[in-house]
């Protein structure tokens, strides 16, 4: 196990590019399952959730080559083995390869999926919609078993707003009879991103990035190459640090359209922001930066996987600032760190408050989940002194090759093996 260290204090300059959008990845690469033949996908992060989802697609007969981003799979000798434990436990977007093995071999078996703790994030819609296409659904001994003698176009309107529903229910939906509509469905890019690549194999999907999209079945999917968007989360990373202590960065292969949100907080603060094609440029602006208050909502709303970084940004600044997480309930758990850091910042129901400006201080902290592991980079690079952070396999779930992009800012950011007993502490 290891541990990553960062020297503090020090301002950051220069160029970082993006790396394909995780919450993509994690969609588009069960997608290739409802293939007839091969599927290339490139600029893929290079990121623990896309090697587990590579390995899953292997263990059901997929032949798979990897490199350089670029994934080729090919589907052809696939069968629609039972995944009920092992790795497809330790990954929450696991759940794809159910809409995707139901509508291609119309039954599937997969373990109910791990990833972050943020509290409840029930697969219930997801479920409804299979039943509505005509899947059996049943749950026995933590696996979910899916059967359709075949799967029929239905109306499905969900119950709340989730991407991971609208996606499954889409992959669900291409190869079955009729046309499906899915209502108060989600709108992230992430979603217009995996529809692109089913058009591309040949599904017909109209309405994706509306709340309502309608998918026609086809008989069969072909193979196709496709690019995966950049990722928004990711950019939204480095812009808040760019804020935090940037004295001029460059974020490279970003679509600012998918941070507006974002970008208009910052702007809010007092930051420099200017966007162009696939370029954002983040410079300081006016000091002291001003506090500002952000709710979580749903997309195009602010995203709750960039609340975290937000809040390590807001102890720099004058005042008082609020932070709502209206999406997870649990998604606090960085909060006992930053004050660990010398922040001050106190907890009532779904906000947080956060009273600056505080100069943070270098401590050891762990990260719990990936964001909070993203807002203690932040910290760390804010603080004075040396930064430890435990709990990196959270972190390597969504950031890719982090130390090599923020040494090439002028960080001072290593790994080091953690010793036998830290990880005896790290366990406890």
């Amino acid at each position: 196990m290891e541990k990553l260290k960062i020297a503090g204090g020090y301002p950051l300059q220069g160029s970082i590019r993006v790396s394909g959008a995780k919450n993509s990845a994690v969609a588009l690469i069960p997608a290739t399952i409802l293939a007839d033949s091969t599927v290339t996908i490139e600029g893929l992060p290079d990121i623990s959730d896309v090697q587990m989802l590579k390995a899953l697609l292997e263990e059901i007969g997929g032949e798979i080559d990897f490199r350089d981003g670029e994934m080729t799979v090919d589907p052809s000798r696939m069968v629609s083995m039972p995944l009920p434990n092992g790795r497809v436990k330790k990954l929450r977007a696991s759940y794809y390869l159910m809409g995707a093995m139901l509508g291609k071999f119309k039954k599937a078996v997969i373990g109910l999926p791990g990833g972050c703790h943020l509290g409840p994030r029930p697969i219930d819609q997801h479920i409804k919609g299979f039943e509505a296409l005509g899947a059996q659904v049943t749950n026995e001994q933590g696996a979910i078993y899916l059967r359709a003698d075949e799967l029929r176009g239905a109306k499905i309107y969900l119950d709340v707003v989730s991407v991971g529903a609208t996606i499954n229910i889409m992959l669900a939906a291409v190869l079955a009879k009729g046309r499906t509509t899915i209502e108060n469905a989600a709108k992230e890019p992430e979603i217009i991103d995996v529809a692109t690549l089913l058009t591309n194999m040949g599904a017909k999907i109209k309405g994706a990035g509306t709340d309502v999209i309608r998918i026609d079945g086809v008989e069969k999917l072909n193979g196709c190459r496709h690019t995966i968007i950049p990722d928004r989360i990711e950019a939204g990373t480095f812009m808040i640090m760019a804020a935090a202590v940037g004295k001029g960065i460059i974020i490279d292969n970003v679509i600012a359209q998918h941070v507006e949100s974002l970008i208009a907080k910052l702007r809010e603060m007092g930051v420099n922001i200017e966007t162009g094609d696939d370029q954002i440029f983040v410079s300081p602006g006016s000091f002291p930066l001003k506090s500002v208050d952000i709710k979580t909502l749903v997309y195009p709303g602010f995203p709750t996987d960039l609340q975290q970084p937000f809040t390590s940004l807001l102890t720099k600044t004058t005042g008082s600032s609020m932070v709502t997480d209206t999406i997870y309930g649990a998604r606090f758990k960085h909060i006992d760190e930053l004050r660990r850091m010398n922040a001050t910042i106190k907890v009532e129901g779904r906000a947080a408050i956060i009273n600056g400006p505080v100069q943070l201080q270098g401590a050891k902290v762990k990260a719990s989940d990936l964001r909070a592991g993203a807002a203690l980079v932040i910290a760390g690079l804010m603080a004075e002194g040396i930064t430890e952070i435990t709990g990196l396999e959270h972190i390597d779930r969504g950031y890719s090759h982090l130390v090599e992009k923020l040494s090439g800012l002028g960080a001072t950011i290593w790994r080091e093996e953690m010793t036998v007993e830290e990880i005896e502490q790290f366990k406890d």
